[in-house]
Order: C-alpha cells, then structure tokens, then sequence
C-alpha cells in the first residue's frame, strides 16, 4: 500500500499493538517533577512508576505540539512518496490538532501530489485505540486511504469509553469538580460516572455510590450499547488498578461471554486528570449517548 497509517500517543494504543501494526506514533508531551517527558507508550517510564510519583505528590502536566514538531513527524513520509492517513486525538481536548492542519497545508504545498488525510476522532485514549484497530483491519484487507477515512468518519462516534476515577482530587486539582463538591463526594465515597460526548469532549454522566456500583454502571453502558459482541475487541483500561481492572472484565465477560477483551494501561495524559485508580470499559456500539 502506498500510505501510512499514524497516530499520537494520547491515543493510549499498547506498545505490543503498535509494534505489531508498525503504526508511527506522534509522542506527546508532559512534565513531571520538572522534567518534560515524551510519551513512548510506557517504554521511558513505565505506568506503575508514573501513577506512584502521582501517589506520593507529584502533579504531572501535559501540554500541545506545535506545527514545527509535527512537520518533523510527517514529512520523511511525504518525502518518501507515502501518503498519510493520520488519526488524531479530540480538538476538543486540545489545540493542537491547529497545529497539525498548518503542518498539513504547509506540507501539501511542497508535495502537491501526495494526499494526506486528517481524522479528528472526537475521541482519546480507549476509544481512540479502536478506531486505529479497524483502521489497520481495513489497510490490511485493501482498502484505499480514502475508504479507511471514510470508514471512520462514519463510525467514530461509536466508539465508547464509561469510566469512573478513585480519588475526586484530581479532577479537582483540574477544574472538572468543585473543591465543595470533591469534599462531599468523597465523604460520601460518590464516584463519578465519566465519558466521551458527540462534541468529543469528556463530560460526567452519572454519579453512583461506591467502586462496586460504579463498575457495575460502566458494565451496563456496554451491554445496553454493543449491538454485536464479535465485531471489535474492547478495553478495559486502568491507571494502576491491576485488580479492579480484572473484576471489571470478569463483570464485563460475564453478561458479554463473546466480546473479546485486553485489559491495557491508562497514559500519562488522562492519568494527569483523572489520576490513579482510574478505570475505564472502552467498546464499538451505537452512537454514543451523550
């Protein structure tokens, strides 16, 4: 095939399936204890070793690429006469797809005969990485970069993500949760119910009371959305929660016996707002609700 399909970091895809399907990955970046960090997808510092610095103090903080940055990732593709497909992160999270599109149009200026084709997939993390997943199928069975896009253009407010957070300080420290409204919550250990809208942006649909409650909440979403159960793979994802990322799969297994499920990592970019503890059941279903 003569295009590349690429991607960013804050999409969360395991470093196994990205080396697997040989999909370049834009690194994002964030700053911990002072240091700026790229995101490698847990190669430079692991996830555990990231989520404890949180545990012991640390306030990690994510930041944009500018258009320079991106010119450096996209034109040795260009230049080796590859078109691009590249699958980007929510614009409503961040700014930076600005900076990919003034990188795009510069680009196509100097290879007027190349095409290159920016998703915005109103997605991150989780459901991201499922999208990336059809895409590769899809490459994979022949399909030209213009069906791939096509393909996700129409779908890709089906891809889902219903998650809850373990210690509402972090969405406080972000701005998400009033400080009145974290101090009442967790006196009253009220989880929130987290998840991705049609505008691509993260927004709280639901409070319960108790982790047990909540991931039996997450569960529900997925069963009242998966349509068919063979058609994609889902992830549960967690911020260094190995166990509870383990019940919530059994939970998930247990009312979706044939959905196949990984259980993957939380990045560093949702985990700087949401925090350890976090877990998440990301899945393709209907549109999503919100």
């Amino acid at each position: 095939m003569s295009y590349i399909i690429m991607t960013d970091s804050d999409s969360d895809l395991p470093f196994a399936l990205q080396q697997e399907m040989n999909i370049p990955v834009v690194k994002m970046p964030y700053t911990l204890e002072g240091q700026e960090y790229l995101d490698d997808l847990g190669q430079t510092m692991d996830h555990k070793t990231y989520y404890d610095k949180m545990r012991a103090g640390a306030h990690p903080t994510t930041s944009a690429l500018n258009e320079f940055v991106y010119l450096e990732y996209f034109e040795p593709i260009l230049q080796a006469g590859n078109d691009l497909l590249f699958i980007a992160f929510s614009s409503q999270l961040s700014a930076t797809i600005n900076a990919i599109y003034a990188a795009r149009e510069q680009l196509l200026e100097k290879y007027p005969e190349r095409k290159f084709i920016v998703v915005d997939t109103l997605s991150i993390s989780g459901p991201q990485t499922l999208l990336i997943i059809k895409a590769h199928a899809l490459y994979n069975a022949g399909a030209t970069i213009d069906e791939v896009a096509a393909w996700l253009e129409e779908n890709k407010l089906r891809a889902q993500a219903w998650f809850t957070v373990d210690d509402l300080v972090y969405l406080k420290r972000g701005g998400r949760v009033s400080p009145a409204a974290a101090a009442i919550g967790t006196l009253l250990d009220l989880k929130p119910i987290l998840t991705e809208t049609c505008e691509g942006k993260l927004a709280a649909a639901d409070k319960v009371r108790g982790r047990r409650k909540a991931m039996n909440y997450i569960v529900d979403k997925a069963v009242e959305n998966i349509e068919d159960q063979k058609e994609s793979i889902a992830l549960v994802l967690h911020a260094d929660s190995p166990s509870d990322a383990d019940r919530l799969k059994e939970l998930a297994q247990s009312r979706l016996p044939d959905l196949t499920i990984r259980v993957e990592n939380v990045g560093p970019v949702i985990g700087a707002h949401a925090g350890p503890g976090t877990i998440a059941l990301c899945f393709m279903g209907k549109k999503r609700p919100l």
